[in-house]
């Protein structure tokens, strides 16, 4: 292609609103063009790498067996009432009326309406197992849209969904798409992992993201170097980190600590380490009636080490709060325990409340906690001797760097990451909403057992900028570049020999079968490099008088530090099996 024929549109500052890296580099490199708050018009140089990413996908999704179908981007809202997910999701599903006041949404993801179509179709269990796949727009009505097409409002995702005779099957499915996914990120050149996750509000028994390695990115992944072990940190396991509980060696002692209410400044006070203290955290569990009305309200208090923070996600799975639970207020807190929130702990209580210890916490002696006196805690409790022993032991806490790995094969590290794919194994959470079931050998009918597969085709063009980049532009891996080679000749305009050897050598490229552009804008030397550098082009050769004259040409990679002198035929042959 010629850049002439094409649409380069690059920018010497970024737009004020850019904030990360990615956003930034995609403005200026002419990418992306903002529409309005988190939406995009993706421009021809943009387009190029997403055709590039969905190719890829496509390719391995086939491969691996799923069927490309396309469903819409406008769904009725009987579907998503089935499910309950109307009313559930909240608002950032968007929801519009037709002409005739009839309700629809706006698709943030296609569950509902592959549900259906599956128990249309798929009758018989002669007809399972069955993977249907399709890319498509998607919308979300973020509250606060921002970094760019990382977390806009709309934007391209892969899904696809499988359907299976029993938990089992499933079980094969959901490996299958697991190892597509690997093959898929490995193709795309990133540096990712595949992490343990939580479920969340999709559902389903069985969870992984694969993540994009990069330090800007929002999720924190734990992983032990020295083993397979790899978690989101919403899921990954803190186990107890003592052996057993140590004997009493203290009394218990109420110790003024004025004007020290975080366990931080009591440790100081007291000259004592931070982990020998234990944090209280109040919790409450409301019991509604049919009429979403509070009829009861339970208080928790949740237990943990001074230095460890706790894990919403974990908590949400504790049994008696699965249902949802809410920061108790402080009415509520003085009611139960006779002071303000900074001095509570588990000694002396008004009123009795249910306790979860985190499991370090069930194993400490002689701890430091909350006397539930303004400026007073207790030093030297114990469990048993001083107060009950919990309601229920739990892993409720974040893991930290420097935690034993739960697989017992090293120490966990933590290093950040961007979301950028998520594997489901949903069961029957939706076929058994939405009554999809086939016929066994015996006639009989039973539900579908589902799993669902997403890719974020758009945020994977934000994801590789943001692990791929320099103080000149993007570093595009090459499979997803929007060209492979750039051929940038020098004087163009008044050399017939450059002009000659700069198309002989784009359309030999393209003969190869490389995604060449020739850049035939007649721009200076200086500009065209710098534009190229930013879009982030793999290979650049420039053909110049002075280099034709000693048959050479200079090739810099887009990673390298200089250029080289080589000559057209040893272009080809480096060109060729990097772009083949």
């Amino acid at each position: 292609m010629k850049a002439s024929q094409f649409f380069v549109s690059t920018l010497k500052e970024a737009p004020a609103d850019a904030e990360v890296v990615s956003h930034k580099l995609m403005m200026r490199a002419g990418m992306i063009k903002r529409l309005g708050a988190g939406i995009y018009n993706y421009m021809p140089m943009g387009l190029r790498v997403i055709r590039k990413v969905e190719g890829i996908i496509r390719e391995e999704m086939v491969r691996a067996g799923a069927v490309e179908l396309l469903m819409p981007v406008v769904q009725p809202a009987e579907l998503w009432q089935e499910t309950g997910r109307f009313d559930k999701m909240g608002p950032e599903l968007m929801r519009v009326k037709d002409r005739h006041g009839r309700d629809f949404i706006i698709q943030p993801t296609s569950e509902e309406v592959m549900t259906d179509i599956a128990r249309q179709e798929l009758r018989s269990y002669k007809q399972l197992p069955k993977n249907f796949f399709h890319i498509q727009t998607k919308f979300r009505d973020e509250r606060r849209p921002r970094f760019g097409i990382m977390r806009g409002r709309e934007f391209t995702m892969k899904d696809a969904y499988s359907f299976d005779r029993d938990v089992a099957t499933a079980t094969l499915s959901y490996q299958n798409m697991y190892s597509a996914y690997q093959r898929i990120f490995e193709r795309f050149g990133l540096q990712f992992r595949a992490v343990a996750a939580d479920t969340g509000a999709i559902g389903g028994e069985l969870s992984h993201e694969f993540q994009v390695i990069a330090d800007t990115g929002e999720d924190a992944i734990v992983y032990c170097p020295s083993s397979d072990y790899a978690a989101n940190i919403e899921l990954a396991e803190g186990v107890a980190l003592l052996p057993a509980r140590g004997d009493a060696t203290q009394a218990l002692l109420k110790t003024a600590t004025p004007g020290k209410s975080t366990c931080e400044d009591v440790a100081a006070l007291l000259g004592l380490p931070l982990t020998q203290t234990v944090k209280s955290i109040v919790l409450a569990a409301d019991e509604l009636n049919e009429h979403g009305e509070v009829v009861k309200s339970v208080v928790w208090l949740l237990l943990l080490r001074g230095d460890h923070d706790m894990n919403e996600v974990k908590v949400g799975k504790v049994e008696g709060l699965k249902a949802g639970f809410r920061f108790a207020t402080v009415s509520e807190i003085e009611a139960h325990f006779g002071s303000k929130p900074g001095y509570l702990g588990p000694i002396q209580l008004l009123k009795p409340v249910k306790v979860v210890a985190d499991r370090t916490v069930a194993l400490m002696s002689d701890f430091v906690c909350g006397a539930n006196e303004a400026d007073f805690h207790f030093t030297g409790a114990n469990w048993g001797r001083d107060l009950p022993e919990p309601d229920l032991i739990a892993d409720i806490r974040n893991v930290v760097a420097g935690d034993p790995s739960p697989d017992g094969q090293g120490v966990l590290a933590i290093q950040r990451g961007i979301e950028v794919g998520h594997v489901f194994l949903l069961g029957t959470k939706y076929s058994a909403d939405m009554k999809a079931t086939y016929l066994d050998e015996n006639g009989k009918p039973q539900l579908m057992v589902m799993g669902c597969y997403g890719i974020g085709v758009t945020r994977i063009l934000g994801a590789a900028i943001e692990q791929n980049h320099d103080e000149r532009g993007i570093i595009w891996p090459e499979a997803i570049a929007p060209f492979s080679v750039v051929v940038c000749p020098i004087g163009m305009d008044r050399s017939e020999e450059v002009k000659a050897a700069a198309h002989k050598l784009h359309d030999e490229l393209q003969a190869m079968g490389v995604d060449v552009l020739l850049d035939d804008r007649g721009e200076r030397p200086g500009a065209m490099f710098a534009d190229w550098e930013l879009v982030g082009v793999p290979h650049r050769v420039v053909i110049s008088d002075r280099g034709l004259k000693e048959g050479l040409v200079e090739y810099q990679g887009r990673r390298d530090a200089e250029a080289r002198k080589l000559s057209l035929a040893e272009v080809l042959d480096l060109l060729k099996p990097k772009t083949a």
